[in-house]
């Protein structure tokens, strides 16, 4: 069989891309020229397809394994793959989770050497992360505004503890100096959706805890870690490196990743996850629930749009290039 290359694939862009797939207890290969997994039973083996031309990201959880030449057609689509623990977060005392980055260095110049432009200078890189977190509150202002079924589950962006929250933080992001003091803002901001959250959906005594076996908590670090993989994605497809982050340290491995993640985690995986805690939802039904909402309300365009508009604000190319070029940069 020969090898596909990128060129034999359709191809779509990743902010319009609509499948995140978590597997386990599988095997993924290649079967008649097509991405699958193998999931086996006593009586038979079942393969289905993976659409890859149309997938951002393959999380890879317990009892799998995957081929070679499976890892070779998921890199031609330009897929990102995570291993991770059970259920999509990662082992509890192990390692944070590892991405493997498609390998091709055919990437858009401009949004990286446009991050480099202003990455040096501090008081810059805190305007951007400020950027950043208005445009957070934004989109969670917009996705609570019209999204139906939060609604119906009592979460009102008119709520007098929500908007108050809200209009706080961003009250004090103009006034803040430092990038530290605009993580313990954020944080706070946080804290206090958590307890409005865990209010509504009636979660009695909810502790924000990583390791904690409880649903709410489960589903938070199984729903930031689906974020994580599209932000991965975004910043790889734009060739942005993730070590350059506005907000999360210099040091702090993957840290460009956790920013970009923070624009959509509070708007979706946040409310979502107590609801569901609330329901009882299995871990697939909670993931088919936020997968369904980061399609609906269009994350990819929009970590996309803001990632690209960072990069470009203060950039000047000194090659000729059109705005089709710019715009279409993210085909690969």
């Amino acid at each position: 069989m020969r090898d596909i290359v990128g060129s034999d694939l359709k191809t779509i862009l990743h902010s319009k891309r609509a499948n995140i797939f978590y597997l386990e207890k599988c095997r993924v290969m290649v079967k008649d020229g097509r991405v699958v997994y193998l999931m086996e039973d006593k009586n038979n083996n079942n393969y289905w397809n993976i659409p890859i031309a149309n997938t951002t990201v393959i999380l890879l959880g317990i009892g799998t394994s995957i081929t070679q030449s499976a890892v070779r057609m998921l890199a031609s689509a330009s897929v990102m793959i995570g291993f991770s623990g059970n259920g999509g977060t990662p082992l509890i005392s192990g390692n944070e989770i590892e991405w493997l980055s498609p390998q091709s260095e055919y990437r858009p110049t401009e949004y990286m050497q446009g991050w480099m432009s202003f990455w040096f200078d501090e008081s810059k890189r805190l305007e951007v992360a400020k950027n950043f977190q208005k445009s957070r509150i934004n989109f969670l202002k917009n996705i609570w505004s019209k999204d139906r079924d939060l609604k119906q589950e009592g979460f009102y962006i008119d709520d007098f503890n929500i908007i108050s929250a809200l209009d706080s933080f961003e009250n004090e992001i103009d006034h803040t100096k430092k990038v530290g003091d605009l993580l313990l803002k954020e944080a706070l901001l946080t804290k206090k959706l958590y307890k409005i959250s865990a209010k509504i959906t009636k979660t009695d005594d909810f502790v924000r805890e990583h390791s904690s076996a409880d649903l709410a908590n489960t589903f938070l670090n199984h729903g930031n870690y689906l974020a994580y993989g599209l932000a991965a994605t975004t910043l790889w497809v734009l060739g942005i490196s993730h070590s350059f982050a506005v907000m999360h340290g210099k040091t702090r491995r993957g840290a460009l990743v956790f920013d970009v993640a923070d624009l959509i985690k509070d708007a979706i995986v946040l409310p979502w996850s107590f609801i569901c805690a609330k329901e009882k939802a299995t871990e697939q039904e909670f993931r088919q629930q936020i997968l369904q909402k980061f399609t609906e309300h269009k994350v990819l365009d929009f970590m996309f749009d803001e990632v690209k508009a960072a990069a470009l604000k203060n950039y000047v190319t000194g090659k000729t290039s059109s705005n089709i070029e710019i715009q279409n940069s993210e085909k690969l």
